[in-house]
């Protein structure tokens, strides 16, 4: 029987009996009402240890021949005619019960053992040198805990050294910046352990060391989140959320830094105020045009969130780390935004300054009011308007609004980008996401990794899940993606897109984003030093071969023609260029062109040959996966339905990042000190090694947090 299990565990869509469920399912991507991925209520329980019920995905499975099951089946049909005949309530609610009541079928991943070296905490710690991934390690592998954490914690400064000569060689001073208008109080360092808990999990997709990110290390909730209210009580400018928290070795974090009374704190007037100081920096002056200095380019770090949307305390910690450690820490190269939806279109925030403020200062918390930027779905009514047809628009799947944020959330940072030329980057962030590392090495190692990234098979690289334990290195990655590539007479994406347009024609594609030569006289060349246009977090995947259900939300094209090719990524959590969205914007103003939120800026840079990239940032999972059986599923998916990103989207739950990622929030309350199902907590801490320290991990989504 057992072995009759493991074959059919193989089937992606599969569900099996005999395990208890792991992870309430998000809903579908089949989103048919006009919500928001924005502004939608929290969808994820925090029960994603306990069952229950689900429909069966195959028909058969209904009719297994086992007495009781017959049984049941039986009983549920007998109250069902009742029910119809008499329509009796109390029927009703019997066929309910006894539907939820039976046994669930779990996916195939289910099945495969939990993986717990997570939860090993800080007294726990080893070099990293000496340790070995709980995959790897022999079963009943004994950890060894200390009566305290046997290393200290450390500052962590992943900033280029600013005073070095060989800094100052080719860039301007870097001035120091403060969390307040008076400079008491200089932008805090934050703190991690040297080590990594034993028998520590590693993540199967991704890597830290290819991203510059360092892998040697560990974050624990007083270090990370410390310096920024976490461990002081609100009397001293704190939010006191320690006071529940297991606490070995906090003290000597405790001391590494100077508590700053936050109560008082004006993000944006922070942030203008370390700009104004280093403004030289950034402008290309004469000096810079003659290559003796270098002008650095700025990013806008786009935050999208909403009227009426509640900010937590620990929602407050993860902001203040964003600005703290992308703007102030880095002389300015970052400037931190709010862009809020106003969700009441009645609102007129265009015509009155007075309502416009009322209503920020209603909506955001005092200390970003100064950052935050309004907008209105009725307000890109004015901005783009048009027309947008329905008989231009091949299916709109969601029956929503084209100017609905969900169908057309890039609209507002389109516009956004417009109104700020003085930024190169824009990185569209969501307010669900979170990320325990610190925020500066993750955004610049992924900045600098992706410039370096030849263009030649880019697109065909990015369309994959790497997992360095199957493919090995990244370079034989890209070898083997070339190979592949080469071998089923695929034509590799080779400069911008063409495909006809039966004469509603197409906006000329820069001239810069032309191959200089043949794919094939290309020795990874071209690309190598180019800042990408496009930086995602999953991959850039070809709808047309997946069921995914808005691969058809496509507008203003000729309808009487193939739908124009077309790329995805999942989660519209990206960096995009000044470029890129310049020319976005002028495709839905000028062309009235516009697709799905994931689908149109990928497209947009497919079309015109803009640089896009996945970023194979470390991704974990809850569940020990056959590495062959991971390799099939998500990078070889056998029909189109089978596709991780279709139907085979389950296969996701027990990961630390995608849309539907259950294990997501569960692993962050862990971190945050909170029991989760009967696990966690402050007493399970105590009785073992205390807090939790996990290397630098992006989380989404986070849809509830808590402390205990």
């Amino acid at each position: 029987m057992s072995a009759i299990k493991g074959a059919f565990s193989l089937i992606p869509s599969l569900r099996l009996p005999g395990s208890k469920v792991a992870y309430e399912e998000l809903p579908s991507h089949d989103m048919s009402h006009a919500s928001s991925p924005l502004d939608g209520p929290p969808t994820m329980s925090d029960a994603w240890r306990k069952g229950f019920g689900a429909p069966r995905r195959r028909l058969s499975l209904l009719f297994r021949a086992s007495p009781r099951r017959l049984f049941g089946i039986t009983i549920a049909v007998f109250f069902t005619l009742v029910l119809v005949a008499g329509g009796s309530l109390r029927a009703r609610r019997y066929y309910v019960e006894k539907a939820k009541a039976e046994d669930r079928i779990p996916y195939h991943w289910e099945l495969y053992p939990r993986l717990n070296g997570f939860y090993h905490g800080v007294r726990s710690l080893v070099k990293y040198s000496e340790w070995v991934p709980e995959q790897q390690a022999p079963s009943k592998t004994k950890i060894e805990i200390h009566k305290a954490p046997p290393f200290d914690p450390v500052p962590v400064s992943p900033y280029p050294d600013y005073k070095s000569g060989e800094y100052l060689k080719d860039h301007y001073p870097v001035q120091r910046c403060y969390v307040d208008e008076n400079e008491k109080f200089e932008a805090p360092d934050i703190f991690a352990y040297p080590g990594i808990p034993a028998g520590m999990t590693a993540p199967y997709w991704g890597s830290y060391e290819v991203l510059g990110i360092a892998p040697d290390r560990c974050w624990e909730r007083f270090g990370r989140f410390g310096p920024y209210g976490y461990s002081y009580n609100p009397a001293e400018g704190g939010l006191g959320l320690s006071n529940n928290s297991a606490h070995a070795g906090a003290e000597k974090v405790q001391e590494m830094f100077t508590k700053i009374d936050y109560r008082n704190v004006n993000w944006g007037k922070a942030q203008k105020l370390c700009f104004d100081k280093n403004q030289k920096r950034f402008t290309i002056d004469a000096q810079a045009r003659d290559g003796q200095v270098k002008a650095v380019k700025r990013s806008a770090y786009v935050l999208r969130t909403w009227t009426g949307y509640k900010y937590s305390d620990i929602q407050l910690l993860s902001l203040r780390a964003m600005i703290n450690e992308l703007s102030l820490k880095s002389g300015g190269e970052y400037d931190v935004h709010l862009l809020v939806h106003v969700k009441d279109d009645k609102i007129p925030i265009w015509a009155s300054e007075e309502v416009y403020n009322q209503t920020l200062r209603q909506n955001v918390p005092e200390e970003f009011w100064d950052m935050a930027t309004l907008w209105s779905e009725q307000q890109m009514r004015t901005y783009y308007p048009g027309p947008f047809r329905d008989e231009d628009n091949v299916e709109n799947h969601s029956k929503s609004d084209i100017y609905g944020v969900y169908r057309t959330a890039h609209f507002a940072l389109q516009w956004f980008a417009q109104q700020h030329p003085e930024y190169e980057f824009f990185w569209n962030w969501e307010m669900d996401l979170r990320y325990t590392g610190h925020y500066y090495e993750f955004h610049n190692g992924i900045s600098n990794w992706a410039a370096e990234q030849p263009r030649k098979f880019l697109w065909e690289r990015s369309s994959r899940f790497w997992i360095p334990g199957v493919h090995g290195s990244w370079p034989n990655f890209s070898h083997l993606v070339e190979r592949e590539t080469m071998e089923r007479n695929e034509k590799p994406v080779w400069g911008p897109v063409k495909f006809p347009t039966s004469g509603l024609g197409m906006l000329p594609s820069p001239e810069k984003n032309t191959p200089p030569r043949r794919i094939e006289d290309d020795e990874y060349q071209w690309g190598v030093g180019e800042d990408a246009d496009l930086i995602v977090f999953d991959p850039l995947f070809d709808p047309s071969k997946t069921n995914w259900v808005f691969r058809n939300d496509v507008s203003g094209y000729n309808t009487s023609l193939e739908t124009p090719p077309r790329r995805v990524a999942i989660i519209t959590v990206a960096r995009l260029s000044r470029r890129l969205l310049n020319t976005m914007h002028e495709e839905t103003f000028r062309m009235h062109h516009t697709m799905f939120p994931e689908m149109w800026p990928p497209t947009v840079a497919l079309h015109h040959g803009y640089k896009a990239v996945y970023a194979p940032h470390p991704v974990y999972f809850d569940r020990k996966w056959p590495l062959d059986v991971m390799d099939k599923i998500f990078n070889y998916p056998s029909a189109p339905h089978e596709s991780p990103f279709g139907w085979g989207e389950h296969n996701m739950q027990g990961g630390s990042f995608y849309y539907n990622a259950g294990f997501s929030g569960a692993l962050w309350r862990r971190w945050l000190g909170a029991a989760e199902n009967g696990e966690g907590g402050k007493k399970t801490e105590e009785s073992g090694s205390d807090r939790m320290c996990l290397r630098g991990t992006l989380y989404h989504p986070i849809k509830s947090e808590s402390v205990r």
